[in-house]
């Protein structure tokens, strides 16, 4: 499904692998034949429609959520961010953010937002920033892949590329199944891209898993050119986000930077979180 992994430290010298990439990669922006999902007449053209889905269950605790807030803040006004931006097709992208938590716990923070110039970045930013925290219960990245797909149908833009953006530190334990909802989204022509944070070492009271990148891999994100970005250190939030926020705006990752992760079948359970979930708790289905 064309899912690949940035490796190495997600400090500055994938930030400057990246960034010097970005300068000449933005040419490729537009896949062969786009799909369009909002055909209305007024609609808007972008190069990206981008959907920034982002976890707020208990598992992360709040330094973690300030962190992951302000690492998309502070890309979004980046120099890297804004000089792809203009470097874009149409030189504009549209943005919408929301929290996610169990499966039908999912809050647009901040609607549909046209980004075309460093005025427009700075006002979605402070949008963004203004936002009260919230924390919520359970993990289903399903539900978050749901909400999000119809998201682009009434956005009032007609991009090049529709992404969805999903960040998280665990894998999905309630709602659907994670698979069956992502092929289903992929199907739609919509790519995945994923931010799976890795800060906390997995314990006997936890639900959390050592191979979460691989889990985002292998049963979260797919599609043409989508990449998973893990962050194992607090001090990679900032830089990781911008480095992905830029990628996702450029249409291109780093080649010297990534390996194909395996698409024939997945190296980890994609109901490992259920089981988990399950095993902790009893009850549900049989997830072995």
């Amino acid at each position: 499904m064309g899912r690949r992994r940035l490796y190495g430290a997600i400090g500055s010298g994938l930030a400057t692998a990246a960034f010097a990439i970005v300068a000449f990669a933005v040419v490729a922006l537009a896949a062969p034949h786009p799909r369009f999902s909002d055909r209305s007449p007024s609609a808007v053209a972008v190069d990206v429609e981008l959907v920034i889905a982002v976890d707020v269950s208990y598992s992360m605790d709040p330094e973690e959520q300030a962190l992951q807030r302000e690492g998309y803040i502070q890309a979004l006004t980046s120099r890297e961010f804004l000089s792809a931006l203009r470097e874009g097709a149409n030189g504009k992208i549209a943005i919408i953010y929301f929290e996610w938590a169990g499966s039908s716990d999912q809050k647009i923070i901040m609607p549909w937002r046209l980004i075309d110039g460093p005025e427009a970045a700075d006002a979605v930013a402070a949008e963004i920033a203004r936002a009260p925290y919230r924390r919520a219960s359970r993990t289903s990245i399903s539900g978050a892949l749901q909400f999000a797909k119809p998201l682009f149908d009434n956005s009032g833009y007609r991009g090049l590329r529709r992404v969805i953006d999903v960040s998280g530190d665990g894998a999905n334990n309630s709602g659907a199944l994670v698979a069956p909802m992502r092929d289903d989204v992929l199907a739609a022509g919509i790519t995945i891209n994923g931010l799976p944070i890795m800060l906390k070492r997995p314990n006997f009271g936890s639900v959390d898993i050592n191979e979460l990148d691989i889990y985002y891999e292998d049963c979260v994100t797919g599609g043409p050119g989508s990449f998973v970005v893990p962050i194992r250190e607090r001090a990679e939030f900032v830089t990781a986000t911008r480095t992905k926020l830029v990628l996702e705006i450029a249409g291109r990752e780093p080649e010297a930077r990534v390996i194909p992760a395996s698409a024939d079948r997945p190296r980890i359970s994609c109901t490992i979180g259920e089981k988990m979930w399950q095993d902790r708790w009893g009850g549900g289905m049989d997830f072995r």
